[in-house]
C-alpha cells in the first residue's frame, strides 16, 4: 500500500515515505478519478492477482509488466474478475489503482507502508494471499481514459553542488542491496572526503559519497540525516525514473541547472493534469 507519503515529520526522524514512482501513482488515481494521492498498491518486480467482489474501475500505470488488463488505460472488472501482474518487463514497479481508492487507516496522515517499521499501509506489511482491502466509493460516472507514459529521458539528471564530471561520463550499475532506502551504485571509485562531517539533514534524491567512493541515491525512505559528501541531487522531474531503476541496471547522470530543473517539473505537472 502506498500513496504520496507523510511529509513533515523528518524533524522526528520519521521519512516521508510513499510511492517509488509518485507520478505513475498520480496518473492512475487521475485515470480512474481519484483525488491525485489516493491509495494504491505497488509492485516491483513481480505482482500478483486480485480479485474483485464488487465491479469496479482499474487502471495500471508504471512499468511494463506481464499484466492481464492494458497499461495506461482505465479497464472495467466485473464482480468476481482478477486482474493478473506477472513479472516487470521493464523498469521496476507498477501501481493498480481502483475508483474510490483503497481504504486503510491512516498513520500521520498517510496510508504508506514503511515495511523496516512496521508503520501504515495494511497492517505495516506486504500484501500476502487472502488480504482483503476495501474500496471507497465512487461519487459519480467516472469516464474512461488511456494516457501514453511519459517519455523516458537516457539519463537521470541531476543538480550539481560541485563539478561532477566523475559522476555523470561512466555508467553505473544499480547494486543488488539497493532497496527503498537507497540506491546503491557499483562503478569507478569517486573521491570522498577526507574527514568527518557533522551529520546534517539530507533531502530525497542526494547522492551520497561514502568513505568507498561508491554513490548512493537517497530515496523514498532514506533516513532524514547523514554524514557523508552530498555532490549531486535528482531533480524532482526525475525522481520517478529512479522508482523505476531495477538491480543490475545502468543508470547514467546529466547535470543540469536550477531553471531547467524548475521547467522540466513545469512541463510534467503539465503533462500530469492534462489527464484530468
Amino acid at each position: 500500500m502506498q500513496d504520496l507519503g507523510r511529509p513533515g515529520y523528518a524533524h522526528l526522524g520519521i521519512s516521508a515515505s510513499g510511492a517509488a514512482d509518485a507520478l505513475s501513482l498520480r496518473a492512475g488515481n487521475l485515470l480512474v478519478g481519484n483525488a491525485e494521492g489516493a491509495a494504491a498498491l505497488e509492485m516491483t518486480l513481480l505482482g500478483g492477482a486480485f480479485e474483485f467482489e464488487s465491479g469496479a474501475l482499474v487502471a495500471l500505470t508504471g512499468a511494463d509488466f506481464d499484466a492481464s488488463i492494458p497499461l495506461w488505460q482505465t479497464v472495467e472488472v466485473k464482480a468476481g474478475g482478477q486482474v493478473r501482474c506477472g513479472h516487470a518487463r521493464s523498469g521496476a514497479r507498477c501501481y493498480l489503482c481502483v475508483a474510490g481508492g483503497i481504504l486503510t487507516p491512516l498513520v500521520l496522515g498517510s496510508a504508506s507502508t514503511h515495511l523496516l517499521t512496521s508503520l501504515g499501509g495494511f497492517e505495516g506489511r506486504a500484501l500476502k494471499r487472502g488480504d482483503v482491502l476495501p474500496v471507497g466509493s465512487v461519487n459519480g460516472k467516472v469516464s474512461r481514459r488511456t494516457a501514453s507514459p511519459p517519455a523516458p529521458h537516457p539519463a537521470v539528471r541531476v543538480t550539481a553542488l560541485r563539478e561532477c564530471a566523475e559522476l555523470c561520463e561512466p555508467a553505473w550499475q544499480v547494486a543488488e542491496n539497493s532497496d527503498r532506502m537507497g540506491l546503491r551504485l557499483r562503478g569507478p571509485m569517486l573521491a570522498a572526503s577526507a574527514g568527518h562531517m557533522l551529520t546534517e539533514g539530507v533531502p530525497l534524491g542526494a547522492v551520497q559519497v561514502p568513505p568507498d567512493g561508491q554513490p548512493i541515491i537517497l530515496f523514498v525512505e532514506h533516513q532524514t540525516t547523514g554524514g557523508y559528501p552530498k555532490i549531486a541531487n535528482v531533480i524532482s522531474a526525475d525522481f520517478h525514473a529512479v522508482g523505476q531503476l531495477r538491480p543490475r541496471g545502468q543508470v547514467r547522470f546529466e547535470a543540469v541547472s536550477l531553471d531547467a530543473a524548475l521547467a522540466l517539473l513545469r512541463r510534467q505537472e503539465e503533462w500530469l493534469h492534462a489527464l484530468v
